[in-house]
C-alpha cells in the first residue's frame, strides 16, 4: 500500500499543478486515502500540503459527524491545526453531516471559526437514493428543507463584510429545481455543488446556485477533470498528454460556467 500511497502523492502534486492558478479551490475525497492506511493519509496530508503551497484553497470532504467531545476532536483535527504542515491536518474546509443536530454543528463551527476556516454541511445530495430519507415529509416540508432551515440559523452569527457564512451548504446538481429553491431560502450560505460533469448536472443546472453577481458557489467536477484523460477524444487532441487533457477539461468548465451561470458576470466586472 505504500507504492500506491506514493502514486496517488505524486498523481495529486501533478494536478495541482495544472490546475493551481486555473480554479480556486481543490476538494480531496478522503475515502480513497483513507482505503490505503497509514500511508495514504500521509500522502493525503502531504498532497493537501502541496496544494496550499500553489494558492489552492483545501477542502477535505470526509463528510464528518458526532457530538461531544468526539465532535471537538474532529474539529480540531481537521480544522484546529489549519495550515500547520506536519503536526495536523492541512485543510481550509471540510464537510461535516448534520443528522446528529446542533451537538454536531457548534464545534466544528466553533474551530472554524477560530482558525478562519470553513464548513459545508450536507443539504440536499447528488446521488440518486437521497430522496429515500431527504425528501420525506414531517411538518409539513421534506426533510432536507427543515435541515437548510436550521443551517441557515446556525450560519447567521457567522457571516462576515461579504454577507456569507463561514458555514457553507452541500447541495447537488442533480436537483436543479431543488437547488434554486435552496438558494432563495439560504441567502449568505455558500453552497458547494456536486454533481456537475460525470453525474450528469450540467450549467444550466448549476446556475441557480449562484446569486445575482455570481458568487456564492462552488462547483465541484471531480471524475471529469481529474480523469479527463479517460475521454478518448481528449486524449487523442492531445496526443497523449494526460495533463494537457486535465487543463483542457478546466478550460472547458470554466468557460461553460461562465457562459451559462451568473458566475462569469464576476468575469466581466474583473
Amino acid at each position: 500500500m505504500a507504492g500506491q500511497a506514493a502514486a496517488f502523492q505524486a498523481f495529486s502534486h501533478e494536478v495541482i499543478d495544472v490546475v493551481a492558478g486555473r480554479v480556486p479551490a481543490v476538494k480531496f475525497q478522503c475515502a480513497f486515502f483513507e482505503q490505503l492506511g497509514p500511508a495514504g493519509m500521509v500522502a493525503l496530508n502531504a498532497a493537501a500540503s502541496y496544494a496550499g503551497s500553489k494558492g489552492l484553497l483545501v477542502i477535505m470532504d470526509g463528510k464528518r459527524n458526532d457530538i461531544g467531545t468526539t465532535a471537538e476532536a474532529y474539529a480540531e483535527a481537521y480544522l484546529g491545526n489549519r495550515q500547520a504542515g506536519e503536526t495536523g491536518w492541512y485543510s481550509d474546509a471540510l464537510t461535516i453531516n448534520p443528522y446528529l443536530g446542533s451537538e454536531g454543528i457548534t464545534p466544528f463551527v466553533q474551530s472554524a471559526h477560530a482558525s478562519q476556516c470553513g464548513v459545508f454541511a450536507l443539504v440536499r445530495t447528488s446521488n440518486p437514493s437521497a430522496r429515500d430519507f431527504q425528501d420525506l415529509v414531517a411538518s409539513g416540508k421534506p426533510i432536507y428543507r427543515h435541515v437548510a432551515e436550521q443551517l441557515n440559523g446556525w450560519a447567521q452569527p457567522f457571516r462576515d463584510e461579504t454577507g456569507y457564512s463561514l458555514l457553507g451548504a452541500v447541495v447537488g446538481a442533480t436537483y436543479p429545481a431543488e437547488l434554486a429553491e435552496l438558494r432563495a431560502a439560504m441567502p449568505g450560505v455558500i453552497f458547494l455543488v456536486p454533481g456537475y460533469g460525470a453525474q450528469g448536472g450540467t450549467a444550466k443546472d448549476v446556475a441557480a446556485a449562484f446569486d445575482d453577481e455570481g458568487f456564492g458557489a462552488i462547483v465541484n467536477n471531480s471524475r471529469g477533470i481529474v480523469f479527463a484523460y479517460r475521454q478518448p477524444e481528449l486524449l487523442a487532441k492531445h496526443a497523449g498528454n494526460w495533463q494537457r487533457c486535465i487543463e483542457d477539461a478546466v478550460q472547458t468548465m470554466a468557460a461553460d460556467l461562465a457562459a451559462h451561470t451568473p458566475a462569469g458576470r464576476i468575469q466581466k466586472s474583473a
